[in-house]
């Protein structure tokens, strides 16, 4: 795709032309960016596991819970932003193609290319936007940072509990998919 580019810097774009966009893009800020080429083994290999044990922890609560895992869904933050999240827990009754409020869970698997955006640009949105938990893995070093949202700001924890609604409470260590 050929993104046209004013005199005085790049244009800013919004969902309507992110949806014209062929090939694989998000839009943070009405600003695109390619996403990579398609993930390194151990990315695929640690978000199917995440995939498969979450789903199945929730599968088993689905009474109580009403949640279910996505993986690589758009949620269309705002009419400039648009993300993908690795994978995302999503509570509550869903309908549409794409996610268009807050999902409770986001797991982003960080590499060399992505680290800085993973770290600050989503790290800023889903805090602002209220994703109650937002996990950063990176299977090179095989370790993980779990933020929980905390008076509208995330902090750092190690826990396993994951609090996703007022009625569904998991238990899900998250830290052994490594092995």
């Amino acid at each position: 795709m050929n993104l046209p580019t004013k005199i005085f810097g790049p244009e800013q774009y919004s969902y309507n032309d992110y949806k014209l966009w062929e090939g694989n893009w998000e839009l943070i800020n009405g600003y695109p960016y390619a996403m990579s080429p398609s993930p390194k083994r151990s990315h695929q290999s640690f978000s199917g596991k995440f995939s498969r044990q979450l789903g199945n922890i929730l599968e088993l609560k689905q009474l109580i819970c009403n949640c279910e895992v996505y993986y690589e869904l758009d949620w269309i933050v705002n009419e400039n932003t648009v993300v993908r999240p690795d994978c995302m827990v999503v509570c509550g009754e869903f309908k549409e193609d794409f996610l268009t409020f807050p999902p409770q869970l986001i797991l982003e698997i960080s590499s060399h290319n992505t680290r800085l955006r993973d770290r600050n640009t989503k790290y800023n949105i889903y805090e602002m936007y209220g994703v109650k938990y937002y996990i950063i893995a990176d299977c090179d070093k095989k370790t993980l940072e779990i933020f929980e949202l905390t008076d509208n700001k995330y902090k750092q924890t190690d826990t396993n509990q994951f609090n996703l609604t007022s009625t569904c409470s998991i238990n899900f260590d998250v830290i052994s998919l490594f092995d």
